[in-house]
């Protein structure tokens, strides 16, 4: 049956029954959320992924993405990363069911890093726009684990969305999520070529921080209306997959 979505109190919704039911994860899908959690773990150091886009790459980061890649497809095969599954972890939303620990390592991971990443580089803006002076490499330098590692500790606690002890709230708690994703992984892209291409200025900086916020609130309210994939809140009682 197709997907049908309605509009109930301005936000987009899916029913579950609407939804297609699959008991196996075929093999390019499994092989194409690989790349995904490399990417993930790849940033995770954040000075290191700052060197990247401000130097390029070196022998350090070659040596810790063939690291990442080696462990990460070792548990990809496993069935041991979301998505690369066997079979769909998940099919009800309602269910009462324990929550593995590779899900919540992931989407833990996934989160500091997505917290980390805006709150500095809106901080660093900021900074500039009010100073004229960029300080970015030295915030990332100094807060990066703080700021990435308070998300870590929160997420162990399971006190993060996709990250609880129980999958029962997936049907919204996903949303969140890449509601979030989709806000920092447009607003990243835009920041560095606005970076690369204007003047280091006062005047430059402030369209460059009012480009990321701009861009993160629009992103924010298209998640909240359920119109950016997988931020549609599911209607809990019946069969449905996440991944």
């Amino acid at each position: 049956m197709a997907q049908v979505p309605v509009r109930t109190d301005a936000l987009y919704v899916e029913f579950d029954t609407h939804r297609a039911i699959r008991y196996r994860n075929k093999t390019y899908y499994r092989a194409l959320h690989w790349p995904i959690w490399v990417f993930v773990f790849f940033i995770a150091p954040g000075p290191l992924t700052f060197d990247l886009f401000e130097r390029g790459f070196d022998a350090r980061l070659g040596a810790w993405l063939g690291l990442v890649m080696a462990a990460t497809a070792i548990a990809g095969l496993r069935g041991r990363l979301p998505g690369c599954e066997p079979a769909p972890y998940i099919i009800r939303f309602t269910e009462d069911r324990p929550n593995p620990l590779y899900r919540r390592i992931c989407y833990t991971t996934a989160w500091g890093e997505v917290i980390a990443f805006a709150a500095l580089n809106l901080a660093g803006l900021a900074y500039a726009v009010a100073t004229g002076e960029w300080r970015l490499k030295q915030m990332y330098l100094t807060a990066y684990f703080p700021i990435a590692g308070t998300m870590w500790l929160l997420g162990a606690f399971g006190l993060l969305p996709r990250v609880g002890r129980s999958t029962r709230g997936e049907g919204h708690e996903r949303r969140y999520f890449y509601g979030s994703v989709w806000a920092v992984t447009m607003a990243q892209p835009v920041l560095w070529v606005l970076w690369k291409t204007l003047p280091v200025t006062r005047a430059g900086d402030a369209i460059k921080l009012a480009a990321f916020v701009g861009i993160l609130a629009a992103a924010g309210i298209l998640a909240r209306r359920g119109l950016l994939p997988r931020t549609r809140p599911i209607v809990p009682g019946e069969l449905a997959i996440s991944d």
